[in-house]
């Protein structure tokens, strides 16, 4: 668990987050994360609901195309 303090960016509050942290995440700047308000506080996570949902409609298609994917493949 990694500290952090609450900082005024311009007319916003902000918080950074450890270089090692953001190393071990795969995130740079400009990367979009999403903030997850639970019962135990904020959860900041790069998983995105929109993609997730699109891979779901890709692999009802994968499913029922799965023939003409693999000639594809050739």
């Amino acid at each position: 668990m990694k500290e952090t303090v609450i900082r005024n960016i311009g007319n916003s509050q902000g918080a950074t987050i450890p270089k090692s942290m953001l190393e071990r995440l795969h995130l740079q700047p400009g990367d979009r994360v999403h903030l997850i308000e639970t019962d135990s506080g904020i959860l900041l996570s790069p998983y995105d609901p929109d993609f997730d949902q699109a891979m779901q409609v890709y692999e009802k298609g994968a499913r029922k195309y799965r023939n003409a994917l693999k000639e594809l493949a050739k």
